[in-house]
């Protein structure tokens, strides 16, 4: 894991959440004021310590995912979970655009009672509200061991900006989330 750690005094709760590829997210996620760290990783699988080789290949049950460690005074979960749903398409079974496979499904793993009440409410209410053309496919399931991915996931948007996925895939995303989220934006503090 990446050596940058959550600094020491800083209380946080921690959101988990498998949007698809973690390299799309991570740099919406990051972007937020109230998140400490996000890091990529897997979670939902059956095997011990995964490596991002064996989740691609769909077999291990993990889905890539997203571990959100966020000050609660800043940040809420319901936010979270506004930005989750607003972060990729929720009805998309098992596959977010081009990348298809249970690896890359929409997934929520909540860490308490709270989060998974939360989780399913949101989900309930946009459904009954008709948010999306298709009915929404995401999982709800408790938390279970996360693996973190290779450090060079991590931070993955910002390391690698001017590759062409990045800059095809990744940004036109962040672009979008920075226009409906402007007022939740660390870079809104600066000013």
């Amino acid at each position: 894991m990446s050596n940058e750690k959550i600094p020491a005094g800083v209380k946080t709760e921690v959101g988990t959440f498998g949007t698809g590829c973690f390299w799309c997210t991570e740099a919406v996620f990051q972007e937020l004021k109230g998140v400490v760290k996000v890091y990529s990783g897997y979670m939902g699988g059956h095997v011990a310590n995964p490596s991002y080789e064996e989740v691609c290949t769909g077999t291990t049950g993990h889905a890539e995912c997203l571990q959100i460690f966020y000050d609660p005074e800043v940040l809420t979960y319901d936010e979270l979970l506004e930005v989750f749903w607003e972060s990729h398409d929720p009805t998309q079974l098992n596959r977010q655009g081009n990348d298809i496979g249970t690896q890359y499904r929409s997934a929520i793993f909540y860490h308490t009672e709270e989060q998974r009440e939360k989780a399913e409410h949101y989900k309930a209410q946009l459904d009954k509200e008709g948010a999306y053309p298709n009915p929404i496919v995401t999982e709800i399931t408790p938390a279970s061991t996360f693996y973190p991915a290779e450090d060079y996931h991590q931070d993955y948007y910002n390391n690698h900006g001017s590759q062409p996925y990045c800059y095809i895939v990744i940004r036109p995303k962040v672009e979008k989330f920075e226009k409906a989220f402007a007022d939740k934006l660390k870079k809104s503090e600066k000013k």
